[in-house]
């Protein structure tokens, strides 16, 4: 990983910065998650880095290393089927109807579902089915996705769904002409500097890997370097909603190229025109934060905390995870956990991402 700077050189009070620890090292013994690694960062580098706990919660388990891999969920819709939309996006109308993509896709008012309402969480799509049930294999699920029948008009609400992810990955690969991994590595991984960050990892990487949750009946056993969605482990462990592990060094290295105005050390990753689009709120359903892929600031109970201010924009991830960006105030804020250890029933990462977001806020912007 690389050297993170701290403290007088940023123009930070150490013992702000002593506090975001104090936070998580407080949630780690409340057990909200075993173990965690924050990271804050400004578009001209590295501001502070922070780790606590252990893999688990056994006292013999491998302190969490600020390079560790996380199994990032949800994140993988913004920093890959997102960021390769952005890319694509000379080539890819949002306004299209997604049946010009998947023909699969018909119904009962599916033909008035466009690209951009599967981006922005309102396409008329319940938030989630369990077809790793049932299905098997990449085409089997994406097949199920679409004879799934809509919850709503297409429009009119906003469900978060992961079922629209699944129906964009499938559109972007056939706009972009090869696998969603091929594209992620073409036009976000590699383009960033994300060495790090993939689908798959090897097992030579376990030591790691934090594992996840404990699915005795569904999966054999405790989750550990396997993908935690099942959707996703049905597909093979590459999806579109989810599946990608990385480490928070990386994400860091994602999110100053967005605060960048998408550039890394001069080469453009995105422009600035698709930054601004994606990451403003798409305005297509009644009250919704939602952007195109990612999510923004709400006026009250937002993960992000009391401090990001209304341009920001974010996401989280089921596992424990999450990103926030603030450009008004040039700063990038990363949370890494595995909260889901040794079960999803714990539910302390509610109060520990506000916390956390409030503490580094407070360090970097006061």
């Amino acid at each position: 990983m690389e050297s993170i700077r701290t403290g007088s050189g940023d123009g930070l009070d150490p013992q702000r910065l002593m506090r975001v620890r104090q936070v998580l090292e407080r949630h780690v013994r409340a057990k909200s998650t075993p173990g965690a690694v924050g990271l804050a960062v400004r578009g001209s580098g590295g501001v502070a880095c922070w780790t606590a706990g252990r893999h688990t919660f056994e006292p013999d388990s491998p302190r969490v290393r600020g390079d560790d891999l996380y199994d990032l969920a949800s994140l993988t819709k913004v920093v890959v089927t997102t960021s390769i939309c952005m890319v694509l996006e000379p080539h890819l109308d949002l306004d299209e109807r997604v049946d010009k993509h998947l023909p699969a896709f018909q119904g009962d008012g599916k033909d008035g579902v466009t690209i951009r309402h599967l981006l922005a969480h309102c396409a008329g799509l319940p938030a989630h089915q369990r077809f790793f049930e049932t299905c098997r294999g990449r085409e089997a699920v994406l097949s199920a996705a679409c004879q799934t029948a809509l919850a709503y008009p297409p429009g009119t609400r906003t469900i978060y769904s992961d079922l629209s992810f699944l129906l964009l990955g499938a559109a972007v690969e056939r706009v972009g002409g090869a696998s969603l991994e091929e594209l992620a590595q073409r036009y976000v991984l590699g383009p960033a500097g994300m060495e790090e960050t993939m689908y798959l990892p090897g097992p030579e990487l376990l030591g790691r890997i934090p594992p996840t949750e404990s699915q005795a009946e569904q999966r054999g056993g405790l989750i550990h370097g396997q993908v935690h969605d099942g959707n996703a482990w049905a597909m093979g462990g590459v999806a579109p909603h989810a599946g990608l592990f990385g480490t928070a060094a990386d994400l860091g290295r994602f999110l100053r190229v967005i605060l960048n105005g998408g550039k890394r050390e001069g080469t453009r990753v995105f422009s600035e025109g698709a930054i601004r689009r994606f990451t403003s709120r798409a305005g297509l359903a009644p009250g919704s934060t939602r952007a195109l892929g990612w999510d923004t600031v709400s006026a009250a109970g937002s993960s992000a905390g009391r401090h990001f201010s209304i341009q920001s924009f974010g996401h989280t991830g089921f596992t424990g995870t999450s990103v926030w960006v603030d450009p008004e105030r040039d700063v990038g804020v990363i949370l890494l956990t595995n909260r889901v250890h040794p079960t999803r029933e714990n539910e302390g990462i509610r109060r520990l991402r506000p916390e956390f977001h409030d503490a580094v806020m407070e360090a970097v912007i006061r």
